[in-house]
């Protein structure tokens, strides 16, 4: 008569199963929560609506090895303060614009998207805009006529999605939100706004 071993009993594999199981439940859990701390507005990464109501630049941190968001003194975005409630109102209308007009068949957000057009992600910190101090108003101009500029070095243009100007002013809000949040240094290829350069511009 032969004694089946212990390592193959199926009741042995059935309760470890169990446990395997029950044990990867409890950290998903736990991690989702954690993670939740992290990429909900208002936490560890990604900051609360209000931060459009300040400078936002972005700077190489030598310590860390890689560009992060750098929130300075009150800069409002189109010169009115907003509450928190009404930030996110704006940033929220922003964030569903670029979701209606499909801008992620094109624009990369947060390494989500097409790489034809520029990555989004840190649209609001790119020097392509040129004069700091205009900034919001030349990006409202080129989201209502972007035919009228070239839209990288290949010579691609943006198409007009008839974006309407109250549309581009809370799109502007969700890019200048999204410039905030701490990506880590992605994109890895995006580098900060020349500030002497930037200040010759002006």
């Amino acid at each position: 008569m032969t004694t089946e071993a212990w390592w193959a009993s199926p009741s042995l594999w059935r309760k470890t199963a169990v446990w395997i199981t029950g044990g990867s439940f409890v950290i998903l859990v736990f991690l989702t929560f954690d993670t939740m701390a992290y990429i909900s507005a208002g936490g560890k990464q990604v900051p609360g609506y209000s931060i459009i109501n300040q400078r936002v630049d972005y700077q190489y941190d030598d310590e860390k090895k890689r560009y992060l968001p750098v929130i300075g003194p009150e800069e409002p975005l189109f010169g009115k303060m907003l509450t928190e409630e009404e930030a996110k109102a704006l940033v929220s209308k922003g964030k569903l614009t670029t979701q209606a007009k499909n801008c992620m068949q094109c624009h990369t957000l947060l390494g989500n998207g097409a790489y034809y057009a520029p990555d989004l992600t840190k649209a609001w910190l790119d020097p392509w805009w040129g004069n700091k101090e205009i900034r919001e108003q030349q990006m409202v101009d080129f989201l209502m006529n972007p035919q009228d500029r070239l839209h990288n070095a290949l010579g691609r243009r943006m198409p007009n999605l008839n974006i309407t100007e109250e549309e581009a002013r809370a799109t502007v809000a969700f890019l200048k939100w999204m410039s905030a949040i701490n990506t880590l240094g992605f994109p890895h290829n995006f580098k900060a706004i020349d500030q002497s350069a930037a200040s010759a511009q002006q």
